[in-house]
C-alpha cells in the first residue's frame, strides 16, 4: 500500500504510526482522509472517494482539501491543533458523522490532520452525538473551574490560534520556551494573547504540575505592590492580622509567576524584583528573615521597554534578567490571513458558552479584514459576540451583520472597501503559482523547457506542478 507520507526527511513517531495504521484506516471506517500542514490531501481511502463520488483516490491527492470538500473543517484542526470528535458534516445533501485529529512531528509541531467518517447515516446517532457534545461542554467547564481553583492553567499552545507565518513563529518560540527553564519576555499590544501564551508555555513545561500565578501590575495600587509580591509577616502593620499572608512569589513557588504589564512596575519595586531573580530569595514585608523561592518568571508588556530604559523609567539590568527568551506577538492587523480561522474558533466558543448557533460568511470575514483592530483578538471576540447576539438564531453573519457592530466612524470606511475574503496563505500561494505557470507557458507558446527556465525552476519541478494542477 502507498505510504501516506512518502517524504521521510520529516518523519517522527506520529507520522510513522499513521503510516503503519493506514491499512486499518482503509478497513475500519466508512471513509478516511489525511492532509498536510498546507491542507493538501496526501491520502484518501477508496471508501471516502466513493462517498464523495470521486473518479479515484489518486485524482485528488495533492489538491487542497477545500477544493474537494468545500466546507471542511480540517484546516481548522491543523491551525488549532485541537481534535474535533463526533462532528456532523454536510456534503452533497448528505449528513456524515466525522472525527478529525491533528498529528505532530517529533518536535511537537502540528504537521497535518486525519479525519474518519464514522457513520454515513446520522439519524440513528443524533441523540448520541448531542449527548457527547453536552458532556464535552460540561468537561471543558469543569476543567476551567478546577484550573481556577487550583491555580492551574486553562490554556495550552493549541489555544493560540493561527496558521500564518507570524503565528507559526510565535508557536515555535513558545515550544522552545517551554523546554527551557529560563525567564521569558512576551511583547505585544493589548489583546494579542500574551496571557494565553504564558499559560501555554507553563502547561508544556516541566513545571506544569506546579502553580501558575498571574498578577497584573497595572491593576494593583502602587502602595500594595510590595505586599502583593513578597507577602506580609504577622503584625507587619498596626492592627494587622497576626497570621502570615503569602505573596505571589510564595504562591508560585515551584511553578511560574506571570508578571503582566511589567512595564508599569515602579522603580523601587524593580530593584527588589531584580534581587529576587538574582538570589532566589524574598523578604516578606515586616520581616527580617529571607525565604528561598524557586519560581520561573514570564513577564509581558505592551509598552516599549527600550524607550523606557532610555528615559530611565525601566532598569536595564532588570530588562536583561527578564529578557532571556523574547517572543514578539504581532497585532491582528499584521496577520489578517488568520482572521478566518480565528473567527470560526471564537464563534465556536461563543456559541458553545451561550447555547447558540452561528457561522460567518466570506463577505463577513472580508468586512473584518478591512478594519484595523486596535483591540486585537480581544476586540474581535467582542465584535463577533455582539454580531451573534443581534442576529436571528442560526443566521449567517454577513458583511451587514459585522458592519452594524464595528465601532462608529470605521463602518463607513469598511463599507467602501471591496469585499475580498481573507484566504489561507497556502491557498493564496497556490493561486499565484498557477497564474505564473499559465503566463509562462503562454509567453513560451507551450514550450515547457523554456517556461521552466523563465520561471527559474527545473523541468521536473514544472512537470510536477503541472501534474498537481491538473489533478493527475
Amino acid at each position: 500500500m502507498k505510504q501516506i507520507f512518502p517524504d521521510k526527511n520529516k518523519t517522527g513517531l506520529t507520522r510513522e504510526l499513521i503510516d503503519a495504521m493506514a491499512p486499518m484506516f482503509e478497513q475500519a471506517s466508512a471513509g478516511a482522509i489525511v492532509i498536510d500542514v498546507e491542507s493538501r490531501i496526501t491520502w484518501i481511502n477508496q471508501c471516502y472517494a466513493d462517498l464523495l463520488q470521486l473518479p479515484s483516490p489518486s485524482s485528488v491527492v495533492g489538491k487542497e482539501i477545500w477544493r474537494v470538500i468545500p466546507h471542511t473543517r480540517m484546516p481548522e484542526v491543523v491551525a488549532t491543533g485541537k481534535p474535533m470528535l463526533l462532528d456532523i458534516m454536510e456534503h452533497n445533501e448528505q449528513q456524515l458523522v466525522v472525527s478529525r485529529l491533528p498529528f505532530y512531528d517529533n518536535k511537537g509541531a502540528v504537521v497535518g490532520a486525519v479525519a474518519f467518517v464514522l457513520y454515513d447515516d446520522v439519524q440513528p446517532l443524533t441523540p448520541l452525538v448531542s449527548k457527547f457534545r453536552r458532556l464535552h461542554q460540561d468537561l471543558a467547564a469543569a476543567r476551567k473551574a478546577l484550573a481556577k481553583k487550583t491555580r492551574g492553567t486553562r490554556y495550552s499552545l493549541t489555544d493560540f490560534v493561527g496558521a500564518s507565518p507570524q503565528a507559526l513563529e510565535v508557536k515555535r518560540r513558545a515550544r522552545l520556551a517551554s523546554g527551557r527553564d529560563v525567564p521569558v519576555l512576551l511583547l505585544g499590544e493589548t489583546g494579542t494573547g500574551k496571557e494565553v501564551l504564558a499559560q501555554a508555555i507553563h502547561s508544556a513545561s516541566e513545571r506544569a504540575e506546579k502553580p501558575f500565578v498571574g498578577v497584573n501590575l497595572a491593576a494593583v495600587p502602587e502602595n500594595l505592590l510590595e505586599a502583593e509580591f513578597f507577602g506580609v509577616a504577622p503584625g507587619a502593620y498596626t492592627g494587622a492580622d497576626k497570621r502570615t499572608r503569602d505573596g505571589k512569589f510564595q504562591l508560585a513557588n515551584g511553578g511560574t509567576l506571570f508578571l503582566d504589564e511589567v512595564g508599569d512596575m515602579p522603580l523601587p519595586l524593580q530593584a527588589k524584583l531584580l534581587r529576587v531573580l538574582q538570589e532566589g530569595e524574598i523578604e516578606p514585608l515586616g520581616s527580617n528573615k529571607l525565604s528561598s523561592v524557586d519560581v520561573r518568571v514570564i513577564a509581558a508588556t505592551s509598552r516599549n521597554l527600550d524607550e523606557m530604559m532610555a528615559e530611565g523609567s525601566f532598569r536595564s539590568d532588570l530588562y536583561y534578567r527578564l529578557n532571556v527568551l523574547e517572543i514578539w506577538i504581532p497585532p491582528l492587523r499584521e496577520r489578517l490571513v488568520d482572521l478566518g480561522i480565528l473567527s470560526e474558533v471564537l464563534l465556536g466558543e461563543i456559541c458553545e458558552s451561550q447555547g447558540l448557533r452561528g457561522e460567518i460568511t466570506d463577505a463577513g470575514i472580508a468586512a473584518l479584514g478591512a478594519y484595523h483592530w486596535p483591540g486585537n483578538i480581544r476586540q474581535l471576540r467582542n465584535v463577533l459576540e455582539r454580531a451573534l447576539t443581534m442576529s436571528e438564531e442560526g443566521e449567517l453573519l454577513d458583511a451587514d451583520a459585522i458592519l452594524k457592530v464595528l465601532p462608529g466612524g470605521d463602518a463607513e470606511s469598511v463599507a467602501k472597501t471591496p469585499f475580498r475574503p481573507v484566504r489561507p496563505l497556502a491557498r493564496v500561494v497556490a493561486v499565484a503559482e498557477a497564474q505564473a505557470i499559465e503566463e509562462a507557458l503562454a509567453a513560451c507558446r507551450g514550450n515547457r523547457t523554456r517556461a521552466a527556465k523563465l520561471l527559474g525552476v527545473s523541468r521536473s519541478v514544472l512537470y510536477e506542478k503541472l501534474a498537481r494542477l491538473s489533478g493527475k
